[in-house]
Protein backbone atom coordinates (compact mmCIF):
# COMPACT_ATOMS: atom_id res chain seq x y z
CA UNK A 1 0.00 0.00 0.00
CA UNK A 2 1.28 3.52 -0.85
CA UNK A 3 0.11 6.47 1.06
CA UNK A 4 0.90 10.29 0.64
CA UNK A 5 2.73 12.41 -1.66
CA UNK A 6 5.68 10.56 -3.14
CA UNK A 7 8.80 11.84 -4.35
CA UNK A 8 10.23 10.07 -7.08
CA UNK A 9 6.61 8.47 -8.93
CA UNK A 10 3.05 9.21 -9.01
CA UNK A 11 1.04 6.80 -7.08
CA UNK A 12 -0.50 5.44 -10.29
CA UNK A 13 3.64 4.92 -11.26
CA UNK A 14 4.77 3.40 -8.04
CA UNK A 15 2.06 0.82 -8.26
CA UNK A 16 3.04 0.30 -12.13
CA UNK A 17 6.75 -0.17 -10.71
CA UNK A 18 6.19 -2.39 -7.62
CA UNK A 19 3.44 -4.75 -9.78
CA UNK A 20 6.38 -5.21 -12.21
CA UNK A 21 8.84 -6.83 -9.40
CA UNK A 22 5.91 -8.93 -8.61
CA UNK A 23 3.77 -6.93 -6.04
CA UNK A 24 -0.02 -7.41 -5.58
CA UNK A 25 -0.70 -3.31 -4.69
CA UNK A 26 -3.65 -2.69 -2.67
CA UNK A 27 -5.16 1.02 -2.02
CA UNK A 28 -6.25 -0.11 1.61
CA UNK A 29 -4.33 -1.85 4.81
CA UNK A 30 -5.40 -5.08 6.49
CA UNK A 31 -4.05 -7.84 8.09
CA UNK A 32 -2.90 -9.26 5.41
CA UNK A 33 -0.78 -5.81 4.21
CA UNK A 34 2.82 -6.88 4.00
CA UNK A 35 4.25 -3.47 3.78
CA UNK A 36 3.18 0.43 3.43
CA UNK A 37 5.23 3.24 1.57
CA UNK A 38 4.65 6.32 3.25
CA UNK A 39 5.42 9.71 1.46
CA UNK A 40 4.88 13.04 3.00
CA UNK A 41 1.01 14.05 4.75
CA UNK A 42 0.91 10.16 5.55
CA UNK A 43 -2.24 10.73 6.98
CA UNK A 44 -4.11 7.99 9.27
CA UNK A 45 -2.74 4.96 7.50
CA UNK A 46 0.50 4.77 8.81
CA UNK A 47 -0.97 4.94 12.74
CA UNK A 48 -3.19 2.04 11.10
CA UNK A 49 -0.39 0.29 9.77
CA UNK A 50 1.55 0.46 13.01
CA UNK A 51 -1.60 -0.86 14.95
CA UNK A 52 -1.68 -3.74 12.31
CA UNK A 53 2.16 -4.69 12.60
CA UNK A 54 2.67 -3.98 8.88
CA UNK A 55 6.25 -2.87 8.19
CA UNK A 56 5.97 0.27 7.37
CA UNK A 57 9.03 2.38 5.03
CA UNK A 58 9.95 5.58 4.42
CA UNK A 59 9.49 6.54 0.31
CA UNK A 60 13.34 7.05 0.47
CA UNK A 61 13.64 3.70 1.91
CA UNK A 62 11.54 1.97 -1.22
CA UNK A 63 13.69 3.90 -3.23
CA UNK A 64 16.87 2.69 -2.09
CA UNK A 65 15.55 -0.91 -2.49
CA UNK A 66 14.46 -0.37 -5.66
CA UNK A 67 17.97 0.50 -6.70
CA UNK A 68 19.48 -2.91 -5.17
Amino acid sequence: VFTGKLKSFSRAEAKTKAESLGANVAVTLSRKTDYLIVGADEGAKLEKAEKLGVQVFSDDEWMSILDQ
